[in-house]
């Protein structure tokens, strides 16, 4: 798992620099990744974020990585950075299979988007889940 990890991220970082942005930092674990990129100014986040998913998601499925069909999950969170917390956010993703062992995604993602007053429905934060 972990040599098909690496060469996912290697793939999606290729993928964000094909957009001309800039891959800072990837991370993350089974059911989830984490990004930190610097994004041109003249694509959309969404836009950015749908053909990375559509490129992995192909390429993933492609190369036989999985037993069954791969997607990503139907939504996304995208958050701005401060120049001055690049560090900061880049040590927490790379620390990300240490920190899921105190805290799930679901519970850190609901955590972060109170904290900041992002307003959300908890029954479609979720929408699509598989689990298992």
């Amino acid at each position: 798992m972990d040599a098909f990890r690496e060469q996912l991220y290697e793939y999606m970082g290729g993928t964000i620099r094909s957009k001309n942005g800039h891959l800072i930092q990837i991370g993350g674990i089974e059911d989830h990744v984490h990004l930190l990129v610097n994004l041109p100014v003249s694509t959309a986040v969404s836009d950015s974020i749908r053909d990375l998913k559509a490129n992995s998601s192909r390429w993933v499925n492609d190369n036989s990585h999985t037993t069954v069909p791969f997607q990503w999950q139907k939504g996304y969170g995208a958050f701005t950075v401060s120049y001055s917390q690049v560090d900061v956010v880049r040590r927490c993703i790379q620390d990300q299979r240490a920190h899921h062992h105190k805290k799930t995604f679901r519970e850190e993602y609901i955590e972060l988007l109170k904290r900041h007053g992002i307003a959300f429905e908890p029954e479609y934060l979720f929408e699509g889940e598989h689990v298992g």
